[in-house]
């Protein structure tokens, strides 16, 4: 390996986004907040590194063991760097916000960067555009999330796009409402993570009954919809399980193009998560698109809110490559009055520059064009195509 190349080596789960990819990263991005400001969302923008207490407040646990941290050297306080926007938009909501009308709907877009990847998704840096309805608890709210977050997806052209609709908090209620013991429900929370329903009905109690009834009816909506409004389980395990079956209904009649399936007892990922959630996948996709759900903005006594946050690497790995940008090579002693107004026409140009390899002939100009990856050259005051 050269000294140049030992140089150019990055740490494991970042990368350099070259051209053509990088152009299409930033053109999605802005589609996809251009379909949340069409919607009322209005666009916020987080500092990269803020103090440590403050971007944790309200955090999920788990975001706290995969943030960096540094030290400033101006106040000598600890700061992190963020790695979920989430919480940064639940403070700006909580503080400079705090007057504003709710509900309160906000966007954001922006790169986060955590301490290590996971096996479905090795990046460590990767872009995050979301959208936070915060002041409001309805299943209007949770159905317009999750409803925002598919028609942005549609408005890029991902293909294939499913919802697995989840309710995190519904074995914990059934945990309180059945006296599970504390040791039991650690238990019992694995087995659920791993689907083993012989480990759920191996721990005695009435609770195993219902989670297996759970389980068992997880899958597309329009089967597993019947099983659950079947079930009868105790106050508050039923209201919260009444919610996830209205949001399910009200997604299922916008007529969005969306495959939508029922798991109402995966709690993976969702520990911070105060009601319904939502994991978005396409066919034939490694990975999540995005996910989101309620919680609490700015912590425990925060403001009910649901959100979602999209990931670009992965929405970019779920859509068609795009023909590359068709540019017209402008050669030596072009106008620049006239070069300026093919750019206002909204062409791309590539200008030969004196010293280069060009010389001042129209043959030697064409391959040079070619050599600069242009389709068109620029002559005697005309587009023409290189191949003419």
């Amino acid at each position: 390996m050269t000294e140049l190349a030992r140089k150019a080596l990055l740490p494991a789960g970042l990368q350099d986004v070259l051209p053509g990819i990088a152009a299409r990263e930033a053109d999605i991005r802005e589609k996809l907040m251009s379909s949340f400001a069409h919607a009322g969302y209005d666009r916020v923008k987080t500092p990269l590194v803020e103090f440590e207490e403050s971007l944790l407040e309200g955090a999920a646990p788990e975001l706290a063991t995969q943030t960096f941290r540094l030290m400033d050297p101006v106040s000598h306080r600890m700061m992190g760097v963020r790695s979920d926007m989430t919480p940064q938009v639940g403070r700006i909501a909580a503080t400079r916000l705090g007057d504003a009308p709710r509900p309160l709907r906000l966007s954001y877009s922006g790169d986060v960067l955590r301490i290590k990847g996971t096996q479905l998704r090795p990046e460590r840096q990767f872009a995050q555009v979301g959208a936070e309805l915060i002041g409001v608890s309805s299943a209007a709210a949770d159905t317009e999330i999750v409803l925002l977050a598919l028609e942005a997806l549609e408005h890029v052209g991902l293909p294939d796009v499913s919802v697995d609709l989840n309710l995190p908090t519904l074995p914990v209620r059934l945990f309180d409402a059945f006296g599970v013991a504390a040791d039991d429900r650690e238990t019992l929370i694995g087995a659920l993570e791993h689907r083993d329903v012989a480990a759920v009905k191996a721990v005695s109690g009435n609770v195993t009954d219902v989670l297996v009834a759970l389980l068992e009816a997880a899958g597309p909506a329009q089967a597993a919809l019947p099983k659950l409004k079947k079930l009868e389980l105790p106050l508050g395990a039923s209201e919260e399980l009444h919610r996830l079956i209205e949001v399910a209904e009200r997604i299922l009649a916008s007529d969005l193009d969306a495959a939508l399936t029922i798991d109402p007892v995966e709690m993976a990922g969702f520990r911070y998560q105060t009601g319904v959630s939502f994991t978005l996948f396409a066919k034939h996709v490694r990975g999540e698109l995005g996910r989101g759900g309620r919680y609490r903005a700015g912590g425990s006594g925060g403001e009910a809110a649901t959100g979602m946050s999209l990931f670009m690497d992965t929405i970019l790995r779920g859509l068609a490559d795009v023909k590359p940008v068709e540019r017209v090579y402008l050669p030596l002693g072009t106008p620049q009055r006239e070069a300026r107004q093919l750019r206002k026409d909204g062409h791309y140009t590539v200008a030969a520059l004196e010293g280069a390899a060009e010389a001042k002939t129209e043959v030697a100009a064409r391959k040079e064009a070619r050599r600069m990856g242009c389709s068109f050259i620029y002559l005697g005051g005309q587009i023409v195509p290189l191949g003419a």
